[in-house]
Formats: C-alpha cells, structure tokens, sequence
C-alpha cells in the first residue's frame, strides 16, 4: 500500500491571516464610528443641559425682581425710572438706578438697594471661582452668559411694569421679537454676536392703584 505525504501550503495560511485582519480592520472602523456618535451625543447634552441651566437661573432672576418689586410697590416707578426704563447687568448702556421722587426717603432706598442688588446678581457675584494661578482675578460664574436685566413702563395706563432678562445662548434659534414678530426686543438686542443667540424672558407686573 503507498502512502501520500501531503506537503504545507503556505498561501492558505497566509489568506486566513489576511481574512483575520480585514475583520479586525472593519471591526475597528465599526467601533470609531460608535464613539464618534457616542461624542455627538454627549456634546449636545452638555449643551442641551447648560442651555437649560442658564434659562433656569434668568427665571429667578425674573422672579427676583418681581418680588422685589411688588414689596415696594409704593415706588414702583423707581424701579423703571418712570417711562424711562432700567437696564442693569454685564456689557455696555448700564443705566443704573436713576434717582427718584416718589414715596419717602426709606422708600427711595430701598429701590436703589433693590437695584444695586440685582445688579450684582445679573454680573454673576451671586457665585465667585476663586483665582487659580497667583496675580490672576477671581471671575464671577453666578450667572449667566452676558445677564442683562431691564425693567420698563410697559403700559403706563394699566401701571403695568416688564421685566425682562436677557442673556446669550450656545446654539442659535429664532431670534426673540416683540409681538409685532418683526421687531427685535429690545432689552439684550445686540449685545451678542448674533441676534440668534439672544435669548430672553419675561414677566410683567401690574401695580394697583394704591391709596
């Protein structure tokens, strides 16, 4: 009976190697494009999360100043400088508070306190980070992006009061209008680099006619 020796045949081996490292190769790619997704999603929680934050904060803000105001409604003109209005917080045109003749001298004060008060809260000194690196300031981070906060006259018949904060968003939407839908609104508007990243809110406050 004859035998057959069957000799080693190196292409076979090396077609397997070159199968193993194309699968090795796709399943790489495969795992890029799942982190790569996974990267996407994270940034845009971040900045869906930080987005709502600020839009939480600029409400209490809001809420802030309506309570404030409502306490000393005597002297609710002091708090929009009559038909003038207010505008307090960071960037340029900060009005301040206006002096005032309504009411008495305590009631005078106490506005000009309220203000001041909202003031610091809109330039973020609600919250301090301290200077990490020596001969470096400390930076305010108690409030949002470019706070600013107005309070107007917006109906002096009724003696209804606006207060609107201002601040400026990371991802751009419709820019905010007054009700005509054309009108850009005005407290905020053109602080930032784009009108769509202007974000505001709003409540008004109606002052009774007090005796």
């Amino acid at each position: 009976m004859s035998h057959r020796t069957y000799g080693h045949q190196p292409w076979v081996a090396a077609t397997q190697q070159g199968i193993a490292l194309v699968e090795v190769l796709v399943s790489l790619v495969i795992l890029l494009f799942g982190l790569l997704g996974l990267v996407g999603v994270s940034s845009r929680s971040s900045t869906a999360e930080m987005e709502s934050y600020q839009r939480v904060q600029a409400l209490q803000l809001v809420q802030d100043m309506s309570d404030r105001l409502n306490a000393n409604r005597k002297v609710a003109t002091c708090y929009s400088n009559g038909a003038t209005g207010v505008k307090l917080g960071t960037g340029t045109g900060n009005t301040g508070a206006a002096s005032c003749a309504a009411g008495n001298a305590q009631q005078q004060a106490r506005a000009v306190a309220d203000l001041a008060a909202w003031d610091n809260m809109l330039k973020g000194q609600a919250e301090i980070q301290p200077a990490t690196k020596p001969g470096q300031a400390s930076t305010n981070v108690g409030a949002m992006i470019g706070a600013i906060g107005c309070v107007t006259l917006d109906d002096a018949a009724n003696n209804i009061y606006m207060i609107a904060v201002s601040w400026q968003g990371l991802v751009k939407t419709a820019a905010p209008t007054l009700a005509d839908g054309t009108t850009a609104f005005p407290c905020g508007s053109g602080a930032y680099s784009d009108e769509k990243l202007h974000r505001v809110v709003t409540t008004k406050v109606r002052i009774g006619a007090l005796s």
